[in-house]
């Protein structure tokens, strides 16, 4: 089973600024990845399906970033089922903001 990842531009200017500002979030997310590779959807309490549309499911999930000792960055991502891809959509820090961007969500799910 291979899954391709892509990002979405608003994640990947996002994902640069906090770069900066977190230095282990490069392999914190590598490792990540590698957790959504084998279980897509997560399992737990750390991970949420927020939407479900078609065959996308959009999820939210914590990231644990070991620089920032024990707290976490929150990663919005769709899981397209048939196809096998996931599309980054949104990274946050809880501290920064309360909840995902929902505007942002229904713009991606308008494109499918």
């Amino acid at each position: 089973m291979t899954i391709n990842f892509n990002e979405l531009p608003e994640f990947s200017k996002e994902y640069k600024r906090y770069l900066k500002k977190y230095r282990t979030l490069d392999s914190d997310f590598l490792n990540f990845k590698k957790i959504i590779l084998s279980i897509p959807c997560g399992v737990g309490k750390h991970f949420n399906i927020i939407a479900i549309s078609n065959d996308i499911k959009i999820i939210k999930a914590r990231l644990f970033c070991r620089y920032l000792k024990g707290t976490s960055l929150r990663v919005i991502y769709a899981f397209h089922c048939t196809n096998l891809k996931i599309d980054f959509i949104e990274i946050y820090p809880k501290s920064d903001k309360e909840n995902e961007d929902r505007e942002r969500i229904r713009a991606y799910l308008k494109n499918f």
